[in-house]
């Protein structure tokens, strides 16, 4: 019912009109409902409505508003909320202050976010690690990675335990800023009593910060811990191998886990093959690619373009060609660049008849090409095929 906007908005009109008025805490269902489903002139109206009447509500209330602002990136309503809220005699929460600072942050206003943090302290209200974790968060997806592990340390000054979510936003940190060499010191820190999640966190991580053979040894002792693996710890583990240049153990891995594991998603089939071809061995991944379409595994459009460039790669074109059909008829479709690739392809194999019917399949899905490789698909078809024609790159 409270997600019923037409009728909610016409109950509270006719309540007004007639001289009803809910009470605060309908007040604050109405407000809520209005301000989960984003709408924000509706909330606006709510709110004004209960100060009109003089109606006192709770932090929650304010915080909610307040949040819905934030996430619209008008911040500066927000910041004149959060003194509406003061002059009305509502003192704001931490969970208030943590919703303006995320607001700020992620509109790239950090400075401001870190003077909303000084109000905050100088008003004697201490950050729970709810506010530590997001700020850790934000900054990193800002760039601010200094700012995201001074963060980090200061945790220990304000006696709070890391938990799992603070764990893996500094492992982003740590990653996007390429500074591996902290990895170690962290894990040896936190990893003796980290969940599942975080384990699997840590073993993506190693994986893209070239660590491959760390990650295998974690999947070990995951094990030797009396962890159940999941589908993320399988993705993590065949990746370790693969990058260890431990094939032969991947695809036993693989092989094990498919036997055992009946719904597995298309990630970890999309891994093995990915993790094969990266190293060259191209045939193995096009055998393990024919395997998982004969067993029915469950593919997405991803796992079918590696195998399909697993083709492309062991000069396997009609395969490919026959596949790639095969994807159409389920509805799954490439992205621009993965087009890139098969276009280079079959000019390369100079197999006009792919080509165009590629360039009928981009049309047709309005996806639009890089400049380069409309200028490599106009000059293969002006030698191989004159009579095709294709709109040129623009020379600006």
């Amino acid at each position: 019912m409270l997600n019923d906007l037409f009728n909610i908005r016409w109950v509270v009109r006719d309540m007004l009109q007639h001289g009803y008025y809910p009470n605060v805490i309908s007040f604050e269902k109405i407000l809520k409902c209005f301000c989960k489903m984003d709408r924000l002139p509706e909330a606006q109206h709510v709110l004004g409505v209960m100060i009109t009447l003089g109606i006192s509500f709770s932090e929650a209330a304010w915080s909610m508003v307040i949040n819905l602002f934030c996430k619209l990136h008008q911040l500066g309503t927000a910041g004149s909320l959060l003194r509406k809220m003061v002059d009305t005699g509502c003192s704001p929460n931490v969970v208030t202050y943590t919703v303006l600072i995320k607001g700020y942050i992620e509109s790239q206003m950090v400075t401001d976010a870190f003077n909303i943090l000084s109000k905050m302290l100088a008003e004697g209200k201490t950050p729970d690690l709810v506010l530590y974790n997001v700020l850790i968060y934000c900054l990193s997806k800002a760039g601010r990675y200094d700012d995201a592990l001074d963060v980090f340390i200061s945790l220990s000054e304000q006696k709070l335990v890391p938990d799992s979510y603070t764990f893996c936003s500094l492992l982003s940190a740590i990653c996007l800023s390429r500074r591996f060499t902290l990895l170690p010191k962290l894990v040896a820190r936190f990893v003796g009593n980290a969940d599942i999640m975080v384990l699997n966190s840590l073993l993506s991580y190693y994986c893209k910060a070239g660590f491959p053979s760390l990650a295998v040894e974690l999947c070990v002792e995951m094990l030797n811990r009396g962890f159940t693996l999941d589908e993320y710890s399988f993705v993590g583990f065949i990746n370790g191998l693969c990058g260890a240049r431990r094939i032969d153990e991947a695809v036993s891995v693989y092989l094990h886990i498919g036997k055992n594991h009946s719904n597995l998603g298309p990630h970890v089939h999309t891994v093995i093959m990915g993790g094969l071809i990266k190293e060259g061995k191209y045939h193995r991944a096009i055998k393990l690619f024919r395997r998982a379409i004969d067993e029915n595994y469950p593919l997405d459009a991803v796992s079918y373009m590696v195998g399909i460039i697993g083709l492309i790669k062991g000069k396997k074109s009609g395969e490919a060609s026959s596949f790639y059909n095969q994807m159409k008829e389920l509805d799954m479709y490439p992205n621009a660049h993965t087009y890139s690739v098969l276009l280079s392809f079959f000019c390369e194999e100079r197999n006009t008849q792919m080509v165009e019917q590629l360039l009928e399949d981009i049309t047709q899905a309005g996806i639009e090409l890089e400049n380069k490789t409309l200028a490599r698909v106009s000059k293969f078809l002006c030698k191989y095929h004159p009579k095709f024609r294709i709109l040129r790159p623009s020379t600006d």
